[in-house]
């Protein structure tokens, strides 16, 4: 079982804006979705990701 799935929508969606907007900033548009983004989290880990939650929470980013 993946650790995405523990975690709670809103979570889960700051959680993609942040990667989106930190790590993905140089990937082509068409390859940015849903599927590839959750990707990317699974391979950052769960301390990683939790960081990330705090992040995307202390600064407001909202879902593109």
């Amino acid at each position: 079982m993946s650790f995405i799935n523990t975690l709670s929508q809103n979570e889960r969606d700051t959680l993609r804006t942040v990667v989106r907007t930190v790590h993905m900033k140089h990937y082509p548009k068409d390859f940015i979705n849903q599927y590839e983004t959750d990707k990317l989290i699974e391979s950052l880990g769960p301390e990683v990701a939790e960081s990330m939650i705090r992040l995307g929470v202390d600064r407001r980013l909202q879902q593109l």
